[in-house]
């Protein structure tokens, strides 16, 4: 097994939440747990096997919690455990910095489609 050393600490939180939509769950379920529907409609335009696979490997990490109720019909919720409650606090001064900037991000993102579609 290889040694992982990071050089700095935001490459460690990015080997949790590397991907589009790991840092949205793990946001919304800073709030409570949660069920794989209510995350669906949540994190908007996220297909459901990319959710399934994104809430798999949070939990294989530690971050969230997969409480099986064991029923018919299946009722699963997700949590965040201790490890994931300390990742989703660094969270929230992102999504201030996000509604803050909104107008900004807006245009960024707009032009960058624009470039794109010229591509």
């Amino acid at each position: 097994m290889t040694e992982t050393n990071f050089r700095c600490g935001l490459e460690a939180v990015l080997a949790i939440l590397g991907g589009k939509w790991k840092p949205l769950i793990v946001y919304h379920l800073a709030s409570g747990s949660k069920r794989t529907g209510q995350l669906r409609r949540l994190v908007t335009n996220v297909s459901e096997k990319m959710l399934i696979q994104h809430l798999k490997e949070l939990a294989d990490d530690g971050v969230v919690r997969r409480i099986d109720f064991q029923t018919v019909p299946p009722h699963v919720e997700y949590e965040l455990t201790d490890f994931g409650r300390s990742l989703a606090e660094l969270l929230a001064p992102l999504c201030e910095w996000g509604t803050r900037h909104n107008a900004e991000v807006a245009m960024i993102v707009e032009k960058r489609a624009r470039v794109e579609e010229l591509t």
